[in-house]
Formats: C-alpha cells, structure tokens, sequence
C-alpha cells in the first residue's frame, strides 16, 4: 500500500505518491518486534502496508513499569512522524501485534526531496500535521478521562 489511499499520501497525484515511495523501503516485521522505542532518534517515517502496530509510553503500574497502550496504528497509517519533527526523537514506543509490513522512508532523502517542491512539501507537511493532530486528540482524550477519575473521587 503505497499509494494515494494513505494517510502519508493523502492529496498527491500518482507521480508524487510514488516518487516519495521510491525513496523507501519495504520492512516486515513479525508480531512482538519493536519498531522503535521512546527517545530513540527519529530517522524514518512509516507506512503501515500491512499488519498493525501498537504505539505505547511506559508507565508505572503497582511497583513495575509497563508500556501502556495508547493507540493502534493500522493498513494506510503513518508513524514516525518525528522524523520530519525537530528534535527526531521518538515520542512513543511501536510494537507490531501481527506480522507488519512498512514502507520506510528515510529522513535526510525525504526532506532533500522536498526541498525541490515546495508544493509537494506542503501537502506531505499537512498530512503529517494531521497524524500528529489525530495524536493529540487520543491523549487529550485519555487525560480528560484520568483528571474526571481524579475530581469525581475528590469530590464524590
């Protein structure tokens, strides 16, 4: 899955789509490997082909830390958006939950591609705003949800 019906591609002709796709390549994963981990340098933005993947932050739970499950990311989904972020950093964990399949895309020949259309650098840009956008949404969400547990058992 490589093609316009992506969130990465979203909004590219064919030519564009592909050409960004031609600067990647195809990872597979079999189910409980780890993609990458918190903190870790950003140098690859990901399609998700095929499979699913869980995004994780580790918490501490009765006395031992666990990766707590934030979101699962599916066929036609971006992660790694912090490779086009400063500072790169990775902001969660990724563990795939089945055999994956990912169109890695490396940094530094992305954003050198870029540069020669900013066009196309917009709409890539917009795309990935919208990913980090969606992100957001989940953790406010979840937050909104814990500080409503906090006050009902303040106050209730």
């Amino acid at each position: 899955m490589t093609g316009t019906a992506t969130e990465l591609f979203r909004g590219l002709d064919e030519h564009d789509a592909a050409a960004i796709g031609a600067l990647g390549q195809h990872v597979r994963l079999s189910a409980g490997e780890v993609l990458f981990r918190l903190g870790d340098d950003a140098a690859w933005l990901y399609t998700i082909q095929w499979g699913r993947i869980a995004l994780t932050l580790p918490m501490r739970v009765r006395q031992r830390e666990e990766d707590v499950l934030i979101e699962e990311r599916l066929p036609g989904q971006t992660l790694g958006w912090s490779a086009l972020i400063p500072p790169h950093r990775v902001t969660m964990t990724a563990t795939t939950l089945a055999e994956t399949q990912l169109l890695a895309i490396p940094r530094l020949p992305l954003l050198t591609f870029l540069d020669t259309s900013p066009e196309l650098a917009r709409q890539l840009t917009q795309n990935v705003a919208a990913v980090i956008g969606h992100r957001l949404q989940v953790l406010q969400a979840m937050w909104l949800r814990e500080m409503q547990r906090f006050v009902n058992a303040a106050h209730g």
